[in-house]
């Protein structure tokens, strides 16, 4: 059985890297012409991420893609001229140079998969997907991309340039060793659908349920651990937790929860998150503290304090999401590639990590989970 190895977790550290390869590789002479993309899965976030494409001056959305008419009639009045279809298998087979994947979180493995096997350039969104098993099939699919091909998965902090920027004053050194990581996600929920009938309730409403979207933890709060897991340069080793519903009414995901994770160093992780609304407390951001200051990140911008008593602030004025959706554009017309799959991967088991502790109300350890 394959499981995320530490030699996965180098090749995702490898792959954060770009790989140059010359615009003449790359198909269709896209260094030349607009990028054409497919979109599968015309949602709220799938709308959202080819809107942003869709006004960079490099790219059009050529086809369309969702299973309900409702969605693609939205899709439609957007992207006039696109061509459309209900099987994403269409997409695949038809000459668009890459595909937006913005599907429930739980048909991820299987669409990254046909998609690698149809040679596109992939921008997926986040998670990898929503259990071991799935991550596994998306490393394994990864493994055999075409290498002239750009793969981005949709953790935006790693794109977003102020991000970067606390990365690299983090592995300077400067402010010595990390020793304690604090990081959290209470804010609102999602919106909910409403006037579909019974039997699309757990498509339409897919992200409050557990067998499709992992969970808040897996669905929204791998956004976090994403980030702790670039800093850090790998996973945690163990896990525990606790969560529960304290105010949320439908499907079966949690509302609240909890979770310390420790690494092999010693290095302890406390997490939490909630969906309460947007009238309480909110805090969305990472916290590095370290030996000689300390780095907070947020989409709103990132704070440092160096042993001189200084804080720095930089404020981020814009939607990370624009970074990583315009890069990938480029990216894609310029050779300057990336296998963003395998550290997805391995973000999404550590989300999963804290899953299985909070579920199970006992210690998770990571080579146990990530073979499950």
């Amino acid at each position: 059985m394959t499981t995320i190895s530490r030699r996965d977790a180098s090749a995702a550290a490898a792959g954060a890297a770009f790989l140059i390869v010359k615009p003449h590789q790359v198909r269709g002479s896209q260094a030349n012409s607009a990028l054409t993309i497919g979109l599968i899965g015309c949602g709220g976030r799938g709308m959202h991420d080819s809107g942003i494409a869709a006004k960079n001056e490099f790219a059009r959305i050529a086809v369309i893609c969702d299973i309900y008419d409702d969605k693609l009639a939205a899709a439609r009045e957007k992207y006039s001229g696109a061509k459309e279809y209900k099987n994403y298998k269409d997409v695949l087979s038809s000459n668009v140079d890459a595909v937006l994947i913005a599907t429930p979180a739980f048909l991820h493995p299987e669409h990254f998969e046909a998609a690698v096997q149809a040679r596109k350039h992939i921008f997926m969104e986040k998670p990898a997907g929503v259990d071991a098993k799935g991550c596994r099939r998306i490393v394994e699919a990864a493994k055999k991309a075409d290498k002239t091909k750009r793969i981005t998965v949709d953790y935006q902090q790693r794109y977003g340039k102020d991000y970067q920027t606390a990365y690299g004053v983090l592995k300077s050194g400067e402010l010595g060793a990390v020793k304690m990581i604090r990081a959290a996600w209470l804010g609102g929920p999602p919106p909910t659908r409403s006037g579909h009938p019974q039997s699309e309730e757990k498509i339409r409403n897919w992200y409050f349920y557990r067998e499709t979207s992992g969970d808040i933890i897996v669905e929204q709060d791998c956004h976090n651990l994403d980030v702790v897991n670039w800093f850090m340069g790998g996973h945690p080793s163990k896990a525990t937790g606790y969560g529960g519903r304290a105010m949320r009414t439908i499907g079966d995901v949690l509302d609240n929860l909890s979770v310390t994770y420790v690494y092999d160093s010693g290095v302890v992780f406390s997490y939490s998150a909630h969906q309460f609304g947007r009238q309480t407390y909110q805090d969305i951001s990472e916290t590095f503290i370290c030996e000689k200051g300390w780095i907070n990140t947020s989409r709103r911008g990132v704070s440092i304090m160096r042993a001189d008593g200084k804080e720095q602030r930089i404020e981020t004025k814009h939607d990370i999401t624009q970074d990583s959706v315009n890069q990938f554009i480029d990216g894609c017309r310029n050779g300057k590639l990336e296998n963003a799959a395998f550290h997805a991967a391995e973000s999404t088991l550590i989300a999963i990590l804290g899953r299985e502790a909070i579920y199970t109300g006992k210690e998770a350890t990571w080579d146990k989970v990530s073979k499950a």
